[in-house]
């Protein structure tokens, strides 16, 4: 595969305070497919249940199905270098392109329909339009494929903010068309978890409305926690020995002060542990940037985009995290590869689905749907 030679080295200014000058280099990730032990299978499956995802980004919460055995038969996201990566880890069943152009009737029928529709609408970090924006809608695309495809069950991922987003009108709304829709109609659940209670190492909000044909008389409930607080994955139990993976471990160059910034800042802190005499202090900088990872607890959040500070940074080295180690605290196997340059490829975590956490969702809806699947109506 020949790809176009990109400059090595990109400088991209930080804008916000000008805090960071990063020199990012750009990944030559497209190496040939033969170099990876992670390969599809999904021909060779003995779970009988079919997926289709949308809005599937590099495959995060696929991943999690795919590893319980699902066979994965469609996706599709219209970011194409997440799809490259899709296709090098999990199979090049993906579709790069908008949904709102692809043609219904060539995406096949499936057991189980999932997909995480555009979060940024809804999210509490950014300003929200929510379901008043073009963004917003793209869930109703996903209503439209329940409504012809007809799953057994769906799971439709998003951020916390979707709760209150337009005063909690968003939510009855998105509940209320699901509802309704398909020849059978739905029985919902809204489920607002923390991906640390199934095993990923990160305090990790998010939405799972989970619909059920109202066909199948067996209640679904979600699956009870694996973890807790007490016994929660920490970050350095996540990143043990990931200095030692091949794949997407590139470190950035960051100015000489923000390295001195975060000598400042304690394992668990933040920005607001600076002290206001120090030259390092910024006044009006919010305190949930130049945040670093407490060694014996799971990370904070991990976001996809934003500027200096917002990186997330090592326990240990006054540093940002590479892709790597961000990979690590969302569960990923290590010989997962990104394709992109270190922005791309941030974007890409940071926008998917913990696949440690949602396979614990995945394989308690296998054997949900072994049990049901009997007594229900094919398509």
């Amino acid at each position: 595969m020949q790809h176009k030679k990109e400059s090595e080295n990109q400088y991209i200014l930080e804008v916000e305070n000008n805090l960071n000058l990063v020199e990012e280099k750009q990944l030559e990730m497209f190496c040939e497919r033969k170099d990876f032990t992670f390969t599809p299978k999904n021909e060779t499956l003995e779970n009988p249940f079919s997926v289709v995802s949308l809005f599937s980004g590099c495959g995060g919460m696929d991943l999690g199905f795919y590893q319980e055995g699902f066979k994965i038969i469609w996706a599709n996201d219209i970011d194409p270098i997440a799809c490259e990566t899709y296709k090098r880890n999990i199979g090049d069943h993906i579709v790069a392109g908008d949904i709102t152009k692809i043609d219904y009737s060539e995406i096949p029928n499936c057991d189980v329909l999932l997909g995480g529709f555009p979060c940024q609408d809804f999210s509490m970090i950014w300003k929200r339009g929510g379901i008043n924006t073009e963004r917003g809608n793209l869930y109703r695309n996903f209503v439209d494929l329940v409504d012809l495809k007809k799953p057994k069950v769906f799971i439709a991922e998003n951020v916390k903010g979707l709760l209150s987003a337009n005063k909690g009108k968003a939510i009855e709304q998105i509940v209320s068309d699901f509802s309704a829709t398909g020849e059978f109609g739905y029985n919902i659940t809204v489920n607002l978890i923390n991906f640390a209670d199934y095993g990923t190492p990160q305090l990790r909000q998010r939405v799972l409305i989970i619909g059920t044909r109202k066909d199948i008389e067996e209640k679904f409930t979600i699956p009870k926690p694996t973890h807790t607080p007490e016994n929660y994955v920490s970050a350095r139990e996540a990143l043990k020995d990931v200095e030692k993976v091949k794949y997407n471990n590139e470190h950035q160059n960051i100015q000489p002060s923000t390295t001195e910034k975060l000598k400042l800042i304690p394992a668990g802190g933040n920005f607001s542990d600076i002290p206001k005499s120090s030259p390092h202090y910024v006044k009006g900088m919010i305190s949930h940037v130049y945040r670093r990872l407490h060694p014996d607890k799971p990370s904070t959040t991990i976001i996809a985009a934003g500027g200096g500070g917002t990186w997330g940074y090592h326990y240990d080295e006054p540093r940002p995290l590479t892709n790597r180690e961000r990979a690590r605290l969302f569960g990923y196997p290590d010989d997962f590869a990104f394709v992109g340059t270190i922005t791309e490829v941030r974007k890409q975590i940071g926008n998917s689905v913990a696949p440690v956490g949602i396979r614990v969702f995945a394989k308690h809806i296998k054997e949900y749907l072994l049990k049901v699947t009997k007594d229900v109506h094919e398509h």
